[in-house]
């Protein structure tokens, strides 16, 4: 009796022991699983916070070059909440500095850009200097999905010129619209 008693208890130890193993051999698995997903999102390129800044600039850059200051003024305003949205701490430092330097100044040429519908010359006037604004972000955002390109018109402002970002090779000028839009050329390619 006293060996069949043993044989159970050893039985029972035996078999919790395994069944132990087992939930931890099952627990060890989903820890893999995870740990796997974890790394195929990580792996992933995140969209950036500021691409919904650039994408309303290139907007208002489209607009533009069309001559239609309607659609400018939209797009400013689209521009100005673009950049309410962005959360600094979503940044690495470096785009966070930047973006902290620029953020008031973006918004406030949106502002103005969206508040002077019918005024296209002033619109280009705040384009111009956003443009410098949108510039040092794209930069300092580094790699994205979509190429971009520095463009310069010499023509512009009395032949002082004016740079822009487009996502296009082919020059479209937001300043000099229909009347020259194929005036300027490339500086620099982005990303």
């Amino acid at each position: 009796m006293k060996t069949f008693l043993l044989s159970i208890a050893i039985a029972t130890i035996f078999l919790s022991a395994c069944n132990s193993n087992s939930n931890q051999t099952t627990k060890i698995q989903a820890q893999i699983k995870d740990t796997s997903a974890v790394t195929k999102t990580a792996d992933q390129t995140p969209p950036s916070a500021t691409a919904a800044i650039i994408t309303a600039y290139l907007q208002l850059k489209n607009a533009l070059t069309m001559d239609n200051d309607q659609a400018a003024a939209t797009a400013g305003n689209t521009l100005k909440q673009a950049v309410e949205k962005v959360m600094p701490s979503s940044l690495t430092p470096v785009q966070a500095k930047v973006f902290n330097d620029i953020a008031d100044d973006v918004k406030e040429h949106g502002e103005h850009i969206a508040s002077n519908a019918g005024n296209i010359k002033h619109q280009r006037e705040h384009f111009e200097m956003l443009s410098q604004e949108i510039y040092d972000l794209a930069k300092a955002s580094g790699k994205s999905d979509q190429k971009l390109y520095y463009d310069h018109c010499p023509m512009y402002n009395n032949k002082k010129g004016g740079n822009w970002i487009s996502e296009t090779k082919t020059i479209k000028n937001p300043y000099l619209g229909k009347e020259m839009v194929t005036c300027g050329s490339i500086k620099e390619e982005l990303n």
